[in-house]
Parts: structure tokens; C-alpha cells; sequence
């Protein structure tokens, strides 16, 4: 059974949820922002329902909840210490920084270790799109993706992201898994006891399945099949190589309480394209009013606009995360109080 929920309070509950746990008041101020942006957005696999296992992380020690990212810039080069914390406050650091450097010096990569799970990766993307910047992301997760021809989990499903800004419109987003689907999307199929369709996931002996958990112990399959599969051996190089984080194979599960810290990474490269000086804006829109002007094409990133119109105040969440979210917060109102 669902409920409708302002997304007010929403925020709030998220907010206090994390509170609970030990977060600082500006870290879980962040994280519940992204975490409830994502559900108004009906990206919900990568939203609330993500919540209890940080919680629960953050109890057993696994995510290091009062930590606070630490920020340094070398040139065009931004570092970020996420302190084994979550990725959104950390995130959300890097890239105000690296936007500055981007402005001045034309680009700018924004590095961020010791992480946890990446969120939304189209999230970053846009907001430097709406300051006028082209950006990528890139981010490593723990071992979901056998390299093609194998059947072991090897790589992350490792997201990839893109925006550009528009003239007088809403940036163009792409996001994507470099799996067929995102693995979170197996993760509620299994949670609500249902199928998956054929084609998302192997089993451990390499054979197709419609079941969650055989999905689970397996493999997903790599979008592109073995394009996909090098794509997502680039990303781990770019992030974890990079960072000297842990590769797919290395890090612990972004789902279970115990364990060391899962120790990922993100890249966000970010470009001003004022500095191209070739008026980037308006020779873009040609290219995008060339796509619009053939019926039935959309362009990447106006779903997720038409949800968030859809949900510009509230939300629909399970009774029982909801249920689960307030024992968490009343937990921090007794120790507030």
C-alpha cells in the first residue's frame, strides 16, 4: 500500500531519518534533497527506497556518517575526500568548487574518493548545466557486470552522465547504466517478489533468468553487450584507477550493514564552452531543432521533466519505508530532546 506525501515532508523525514544516525545537519540536508529529487523524478530505485540500507550502514559503522568531505584543487584538477560518507554531500562540494575552476580555466575534473553509492548520476550533470557547462560523470560500483565472455561479476554497472545547456530550455540529460538496466531495478523486482523481464541478468552459470535473486548471485547483462562491457572497464579506470578506490571487484555491497566501507569513486569533468568562443549555445540548438523536427523524437531528458511536473508536490511512497523513516526519526527526536 502506498501514501501520498508532500515532498516537504518527504525532505523532512529523510532529513531526520539521517539525523538519527549521526549525520551532520548540512550533510543530511543534502542527501535527503537528492534522495526524495530522485522519487519526484520516478527514478525510485535510485531514491527513498535506498534509505534504510544507509541507515543501517551508518548504525554498524560501514558509512562513516559524521564525516564531512574534504576538498582540495591542484590547477584544473578538483580532489574530494568523501570520508567514507555518502556520495551526495561529497558530490555536491566537488562540483560547486570544480564549477569555479571550470569558469575560469575552461575545465575542470572534479575526483571524488572514498565514496558510497553515486545516486542519480544525471543529478550533478544538470545542475552544471543550468550554469551554462557542459558536463560528464562517470562512477564505479561494487562488482554487479561480468567482462564480456565471462560470467562473474568483474565491474559496477557504472553509470555514465551527460548535460548540456539549452537556450531558453531545460538542459538535455542523458543517463545511463552501462547495464542493460540499472541493478537497483533488480533489487525492487526482488523486494516486491516479481519477475524480471528476460534479457536484464544471467544466472551464475551464465544462463538467462527471470528471477531476482538467481539475477543477484549472477550477472547483469552489459548494455551493448561487449561495448558495454569495455565501456564499463573504462569508467573503473577513470574513477577508481584514478582514485585509488576500489575497483567493481574490490568493493563491499551497497545494500548490506556490514563490511569495510564499498570505497568508490566519481569523476565529474565539466566544461565551459564559452571558452570554445564559437557561440556554443546557439549551434547546439541547431542540432536539437534538427532532432525535433522529426516526429515521435524526444530529447534525453524530458521524462524525467514531465515526472517532475507531475510531482511538483508530492510524492507516493510504501507504508512501510514510510513507516520505517519515522522510527528512525523518532529515535532522533528522543535523543534531541
Amino acid at each position: 500500500m502506498k501514501r501520498t506525501i508532500s515532498l516537504e515532508q518527504a525532505t523532512d523525514l529523510a532529513y531526520r531519518a539521517l539525523r538519527a544516525v549521526g549525520t551532520p545537519e548540512h550533510e543530511a540536508r543534502v542527501t535527503a534533497e537528492a534522495l526524495v529529487a530522485a522519487e519526484r523524478d520516478e527514478l525510485s530505485s535510485h531514491g527513498l527506497s535506498r534509505l534504510p540500507f544507509y541507515l543501517a550502514q551508518a548504525q554498524s559503522g560501514k558509512v562513516a556518517a559524521a564525516a564531512t568531505p574534504r576538498v582540495e584543487t591542484a590547477g584544473a584538477l578538483v580532489r574530494v575526500d568523501a570520508g567514507h560518507n555518502l556520495a551526495f554531500p561529497a558530490v555536491a562540494a566537488g562540483l560547486e568548487e570544480g564549477m569555479k575552476v571550470a569558469r575560469v580555466l575552461g575545465l575542470a575534473a572534479v575526483l571524488i574518493g572514498r565514496s558510497h553509492h553515486f545516486g542519480v548520476a544525471g543529478y550533478p550533470v544538470e545542475r552544471a548545466a543550468r550554469e551554462g557547462l557542459l558536463a560528464l560523470a562517470f562512477s564505479n560500483a561494487p562488482s554487479a557486470m561480468a567482462p564480456w565472455g565471462g560470467n562473474a561479476p568483474l565491474f559496477g554497472t557504472n553509470p555514465i552522465a551527460f548535460a548540456s545547456p539549452r537556450q531558453d530550455a531545460e538542459p538535455v540529460v542523458v543517463d545511463l547504466s552501462l547495464s542493460k538496466v540499472a541493478r537497483g531495478k533488480v533489487m525492487l523486482a526482488k523486494k516486491a517478489g516479481q519477475p524480471i523481464p528476460e534479457g536484464w541478468a544471467i544466472d551464475p552459470e551464465g544462463r538467462p533468468t527471470t528471477d531476482p535473486d538467481a539475477a543477484l548471485a549472477g550477472s547483469m547483462v552489459p548494455a551493448g553487450d561487449a561495448k558495454g562491457a569495455a565501456l564499463a572497464m573504462m569508467v573503473e579506470l577513470l574513477t577508481a584507477g584514478l582514485a585509488g578506490a576500489h575497483f567493481g571487484f574490490q568493493a563491499s555491497s551497497f545494500f548490506e550493514a556490514e563490511g569495510e566501507a564499498p570505497n568508490v569513486a566519481h569523476l565529474i569533468l565539466l566544461i565551459d564552452p564559452s571558452h570554445a568562443g564559437v557561440g556554443y549555445a546557439a549551434h547546439a540548438e541547431q542540432l536539437f531543432r534538427a532532432m525535433l523536427a522529426q516526429p515521435g523524437v524526444r530529447l534525453p531528458g524530458e521524462r524525467r521533466y514531465a515526472a517532475r511536473e507531475a510531482h511538483r508536490e508530492a510524492i507516493e511512497l510504501p507504508e512501510a519505508l514510510i513507516e520505517e523513516l519515522q522510527a528512525y526519526a523518532a529515535t532522533e527526536a528522543v535523543t534531541a530532546g
